[in-house]
This record gives structure tokens, C-alpha cells and sequence, in this order.
């Protein structure tokens, strides 16, 4: 523990400058490490410990991350990390011989080493390496933070999140969790026929969704341009070119408030199906849940904070009006006129925005958001939402009023958005107009005219099914996790005054 000890009292500055005191001394030994290009490992840490009978007694090479050390005199032990665990190892100057001994000593918390010897297990019963050979890999010259007991402070891990990933190994599960559930989604999709693709992240025309884009600027073209919000239209123009069923998981952004749900950047699966509806979206949604947890978590029955959650399929579905009426007993269905629903709102004290919103099918949103929402704890779809709020979606053919639009809400948040798509262009140019009139009153959400993609609908879309599931969130419910920052490798954060 010597070397720890003489750390703790030092501040940063002179740690880093006896550390690379340190390296400037190997360097003029002719040992730089940074001039070793490849070290052969034959085992992990995990295959020595989950194979300890097959190994004991015969000789490993390992390499990983010095994590801890107790240098007793003539004889030590380190405990290293790699991608999979650590493992501890004895380093005795029997074995090393005097110089390599002493040079490991040397060696501070936080440096790369490589570590050739034999399998064992201590007195306490420790599966371990007893080492022939410490060969010193990379040097760590800033220390791990707190004195190595581990990153707690929230900001700074998220902005050092390569030190995070490193000192919190329940982090690194987490996202490995992530990147199964993901090839997990593409499993199943690619079994049942859909194509992966890949469309523009810039686009000269901000659509597919209501919300805020970011603008850029193309220096070439002199134009600007817009990343994208969402992936649908260009998704459906393919659907147009002749492919029956597509998706793509990619990144969306969106110029908007950052909290616990949303980032400026963030993942999106959007899938489409020709000749399919708004329920087979609803049992592909279903599928997705409910396999994906079974086969990354082994189970459908999870925990998301205090609640107990159950993603087995048989999911309640109820529309959006219905939904309103069981929780606070209003019936819109009874309501027909905007300027009842607005004088419903007025009395409810339920603030509608501006006078664009001042709509039947506006309140109807802004009632299920302040009552139903939160409510909403099991898997649930919400079906059949007004025209107003679903520029995108085909109108229901029960009431014009409404579309084949679902959300599903789990948890009480919303993790999914489908339609039946909308494939009258006539119809959907009347909505983008309004759309347009919305923006130039001064909702900068609103969308804007495509006209290549009214063409696209002129040429033929056939009745489609289409389905948006934030892949963050998602990650965040099976991994148990309250902020989408944890489950980004690099959230979006406000740089420090010191650029750091």
C-alpha cells in the first residue's frame, strides 16, 4: 500500500508530475511502454475464473488495468481489470528477479500491464496468477478519481465517461445490455422480412415529426439544412420504390429541452409494412417487448423504479377518449364543437398554449396528458387520436375526426408511435398547409411543405403500417435506469467554463 499512501498526499498536479517523472525516467532506460504496438493475451480474466479447473497450474497471459496493490516487501499482490472482470495475481521478486520486481513497484494505480503465469488459488481461495512476467503496457499519468474508491459525482461521469466506465463496472454492464437489446430488435425484425436501411441524416426539409430541428449549414450548396427529426418520410418513399417491410435504428435530433427523458440526440427505431395496419403495429410492438426481455433479461416480469412491470403480450388496448373518460369520467364523444372542449379546458384549469391549439382535438391531447398518462402503469396502447395532433396518420374510418394512431405507454411514459400511414395526397397536403400555417404563426415544432414527398404519395403508397420506438427509453426500462444520461455512452452536456 506504500505507493497509495504517498498518493493520497499529494495534490493532482504533483501526482501527474511524478508520474511522468516516472515515464521520463523508462523512456531514458529505453523502456517506453508507448512504444509496445501488441500484446498476445491467451485468456480473459472471466475464462480463467469460469475455467479455473481446466487451468490451474498451467501458464495464462493476461493483460488489463491496474486496479488495486499491497506491496509487502519481497512479495505483492495487484488485482487487474479487463473487459470482463478482474482477477488478482502474486508478483514475488523470486519470480521477477530484483530489477523487473522493483520496476513493478514502480507501477501506479491506473497503468496497463500485461501478466504472463501460472493459475492458482490462495489460502483464502482467490483464483489467481501467480506471475513469471509483468510487462508494463501504457502509463497512466492522471490518476483515477477519488482517491480510487470509485466516480460518484453524476456530471463529471457522464463527462468522463471512459473513467466512469472504468471505476463503476456496473456501467459497462449496462451498456453492454444496451447493444444486446439492439441486436435483439434487429433479430426479430430481420426474421420476419423487414430490410435494414439507411436514409439522411440531413435533409433541406425538416419533417416526419412535430418538433424543433437543428440547422446547419452547407458551405457548397450555400444552403441550409436540417438534421433530421425523425426517420419516417424518406422510410415510406421506399415503401413507395417497391420494398414491402423496412426499418432503421439511427440517430434523430431534436432542438429541444434536455431532463431525464430526452437528449438532443437520441436513437430511434422507425419500421414500416406495406398492406399492414395500425394493429399489426400493435402486435410487432408487443413481440418487440416482450422477446426482447425474455432473451437479453430471461424474463418478461421486470422491475422499473418501485414497479413492478409485466411485458407479456395481451397488452390492454383502449382509445385515447375512452382512456379519458375511465379516469375522469368526461365522455368527448358528447363534446363536438371546439368551443365546447376549449370552455371544458377553461373550467378544468388545463392552460392550452396559443389560439392554434384551441381545437376539439388539441384538448382532447392536453386532457389525456394531465390525467391519463401518468396512470398508465402496465403496457398499454392508446389508440385513435385526433386529426389534429397526427399530421401523418390516416384518418379513422369510424370518425373522420380521429386516425389509426397509437402510443403505447408503459410505466407512465410513452416509449412507441404507430399509424396506419396516411397514403391520400391530397389529404396530406392539406395537413402539411396547416402544418405551414402553424409555423408561420410561430410554432417552430410545426412541420413544413414537402412537395417531393406529396409526389411520392401521388406516385402510390400502398396502406402501410409504421411504428417509432424510442430505443433509449426502452434500453432505460429493461436496465432499470431513471435517466436516459445512463444509458448514453456521451450525453449531450454544457461545456465547462474551462472547455474540460
Amino acid at each position: 500500500m506504500e505507493n497509495n499512501n504517498v498518493e493520497q498526499e499529494l495534490d493532482l498536479n504533483q501526482l501527474m508530475l511524478v508520474r511522468k517523472e516516472k515515464l521520463d525516467k523508462l523512456k531514458q532506460e529505453g523502456k517506453d511502454p508507448y512504444t509496445i504496438t501488441k500484446f498476445n493475451r491467451t485468456h480473459t480474466s472471466k475464462q480463467i475464473i469460469d475455467n479455473y479447473d481446466e487451468l490451474e497450474g498451467k501458464d495464462v497471459t493476461v493483460a488489463g488495468r491496474i486496479m488495486a496493490k499491497r506491496i509487502m516487501g519481497k512479495a505483492s499482490f495487484c488485482h487487474i481489470q479487463d473487459s470482463e472482470g478482474k482477477i488478482q495475481s502474486y508478483v514475488s521478486i523470486n519470480d521477477l528477479g530484483e530489477e523487473s520486481y522493483k520496476s513493478f513497484k514502480e507501477d501506479d494505480i491506473g497503468d496497463i500491464i500485461g501478466i504472463t503465469g501460472f493459475v492458482f488459488k490462495t489460502r483464502t481461495g482467490e483464483i489467481s496468477i501467480h506471475a513469471k512476467k509483468v510487462t508494463l503496457l501504457s502509463k497512466s499519468l492522471r490518476p483515477l478519481p477519488e482517491k480510487f474508491h470509485g466516480l460518484k459525482d453524476t456530471d463529471l461521469r457522464y463527462r468522463q465517461r471512459y473513467v466512469d466506465l472504468i471505476v463503476n463496472p456496473e456501467v459497462r454492464d449496462t451498456f453492454i445490455l444496451r447493444s444486446k437489446i439492439i441486436s435483439n430488435i434487429r433479430k426479430i425484425l430481420e426474421e420476419k422480412g423487414y430490410l435494414e436501411v439507411e436514409t439522411p441524416i440531413l435533409n433541406t426539409i425538416s419533417g416526419g415529426a412535430t418538433a424543433r430541428p437543428f440547422i446547419t449549414h452547407h458551405n457548397t450548396l450555400d444552403i441550409d439544412m436540417y438534421l433530421r427529426i425523425a426517420l419516417e418520410l424518406n422510410l415510406k418513399r421506399l415503401i413507395v420504390g417497391g420494398y414491402d417491410k423496412v426499418f432503421e435504428i439511427g440517430r434523430v435530433f431534436r432542438n429541444e429541452g434536455m431532463d431525464i427523458r430526452h437528449n438532443p440526440e437520441f436513437t430511434m427505431l422507425e419500421l414500416y409494412a406495406a398492406f399492414e395496419d395500425y394493429n399489426d403495429m400493435m402486435n410487432i410492438t408487443e413481440e418487440i417487448f416482450s422477446r426482447t426481455a425474455n432473451d437479453v433479461l430471461g424474463t418478461t416480469k421486470i422491475t422499473y423504479g418501485e414497479q413492478e412491470i409485466d411485458l407479456a403480450p395481451g397488452w390492454k388496448r383502449i382509445s385515447m377518449i375512452d382512456s379519458i373518460k375511465e379516469v375522469t369520467g368526461i365522455d368527448f364523444n358528447e363534446i363536438n364543437t371546439d368551443e365546447e372542449a376549449v370552455a371544458l379546458a377553461k373550467e378544468r384549469k388545463i392552460t392550452i398554449p396559443d389560439q392554434t391549439k384551441e381545437t376539439r382535438g388539441d384538448v382532447i391531447s392536453l386532457f389525456f396528458d394531465e390525467y391519463v398518462e401518468k396512470t398508465l402503469i402496465q403496457p398499454t396502447f392508446i389508440y385513435d387520436y385526433p386529426v389534429e395532433i397526427s399530421p401523418l396518420a390516416k384518418r379513422s374510418t369510424k370518425d373522420s375526426r380521429l386516425t389509426e394512431r397509437f402510443e403505447v405507454f408503459i410505466g407512465g411514459r410513452e416509449y412507441g408511435n404507430a399509424f396506419s400511414e396516411l397514403n391520400d395526397p391530397i389529404d396530406q397536403y392539406e395537413r402539411f398547409k396547416k402544418q405551414v400555417e402553424a409555423r408561420n404563426a410561430g410554432d417552430e415544432e410545426a412541420g413544413m411543405m414537402d412537395e417531393d414527398y406529396i409526389q411520392a404519395l401521388e406516385i402510390g403508397l400502398p396502406p402501410t403500417g409504421g411504428l417509432g420506438i424510442g430505443i433509449d427509453r426502452f434500453v432505460m426500462l429493461l436496465t432499470n435506469e431513471a435517466s436516459i444520461r445512463d444509458v448514453l455512452l456521451f450525453p449531450t452536456m454544457k461545456p465547462l467554463s474551462n472547455n474540460t
